[in-house]
C-alpha cells in the first residue's frame, strides 16, 4: 500500500510536470476508481489548471485555478505516471488528464481501491474526512495535547489519521523502535520527554524514507525494517530470524498489537509491568 512517503514521491513527481498547464480532456478508462461522478469531474476539470500540489497523510491534492481540488487516494495499489501517445499508457491506466503541452497524467491502479474525488478546498476535505494534522507537520506539543488522555495502546493511536494523518503499520513500528518505546504502552503513561522524542523519531523515519523515495532496501542498517522484510520473504516453515541493529545478539520479536503485526526489539523496547 503506499504509504506518505510513496505519496509524497507521487506528489513531487507531479508537481514537476503538471503545474500551469491547461487541462483539455478527462479521460476515464475505469469509473470504478472515481469517487466523484464522471460527469461532474470531466465539467469541473478540463479547462482549468493544477496551481499547487498538495499532501496530507495519504493524501495528495491539485489545487485548480478555481479554488477546488482533485484529491488523489492511491488505495493498496495506486501510482501515477506521465506519457504522451496512446500505445505508450502505463498499464492499469484507470483515469488520464490530458495536458496542454501533450503531456497526459495517468493514474494508475491495478486493484483499483484507489479513488479520485473532487472537493471544495484541501481544508473542507480535511474536516469532512476528520483527517490530523499531516505526519510531517506534526509537534511533540500536539502528540501530548492528544495522545496524553488517552489509555489506549500507543500503536493503534498512532495509526489513529484523526491524531496525525499519514502513519502507516511499518512506519508506526519504525517510529517507536527509533523513539525505544514499546507499542503497547499506553498513551497517558508517556512523559514529555517520551514525546518529544516520538516527534523527532516521526521526523527521522519520514524524512529517511522520502529522501530514499520510499526503495527500502536503501534505508539505513539501523532501521528495524530490515527486520520486516526479512521476515516477509521467509520460507513457510524455516527459521529465519533478524537481529535488533543495535544489539545484535537480541532477535526482533513479533507479535500482533490492535490485529496489526507489529515488531519490536524486547531490550530497546522494555514492555510494560502490565504484559510482562
Amino acid at each position: 500500500m503506499p504509504e506518505l512517503p510513496e505519496v509524497e514521491t507521487y506528489r513531487r513527481f507531479l508537481d514537476e510536470i503538471i503545474l500551469d498547464q491547461p487541462i483539455t480532456a478527462f479521460e476515464v478508462h475505469d469509473a470504478h476508481v472515481l469517487g466523484t461522478d464522471e460527469d461532474t469531474l470531466r465539467q469541473r476539470v478540463v479547462g482549468q489548471q493544477v496551481t499547487a500540489t498538495r499532501r496530507i497523510g495519504k493524501n495528495c491534492f491539485l489545487e485548480l485555478t478555481d479554488g477546488t481540488a482533485l484529491v488523489l487516494h492511491f488505495g493498496m495499489t495506486g501510482d501515477v505516471g506521465a506519457y504522451r501517445d496512446d500505445h505508450d499508457m502505463p498499464r492499469f491506466t484507470r483515469v488520464a488528464l490530458h495536458l496542454a503541452s501533450g503531456l497526459r497524467i495517468a493514474f494508475i491502479d491495478p486493484r483499483k481501491f484507489g479513488r479520485i474525488r473532487h472537493t471544495e478546498s484541501v481544508s473542507h476535505y480535511q474536516k469532512a474526512k476528520k483527517l490530523g494534522p499531516d505526519a510531517l507537520d506534526v509537534t511533540a506539543a500536539h502528540l501530548q495535547h492528544v495522545l496524553s488522555a488517552k489509555k489506549g495502546l500507543i500503536k493503534p493511536l498512532l495509526l489513529d489519521q484523526s491524531i496525525t494523518a499519514g502513519l502507516g503499520n511499518w512506519i508506526v513500528d519504525e517510529v517507536l523502535f527509533q523513539a525505544k518505546i514499546h507499542p503497547e504502552r499506553r498513551g497517558n503513561t508517556l512523559t514529555a520527554k517520551e514525546f518529544r522524542t516520538l516527534q523527532v523519531a516521526i521526523q527521522l523515519v519520514l524524512s529517511t524514507a522520502i529522501s530514499h523515495e520510499a526503495t527500502y532496501r536503501h534505508f539505513p542498517a539501523s532501521f528495524l525494517i530490515h527486520a520486516r522484510e526479512w521476515d516477509t520473504s521467509a520460507t513457510p516453515g524455516t527459521e529465519q530470524h533478524r537481529f535488533c541493529p543495535r544489539h545484535p545478539k537480541v532477535e526482533i520479536e513479533k507479535s500482533y498489537v490492535g490485529s496489526r503485526a507489529t515488531y519490536v526489539c524486547p531490550r530497546c523496547q522494555p514492555a510494560p509491568d502490565c504484559i510482562k
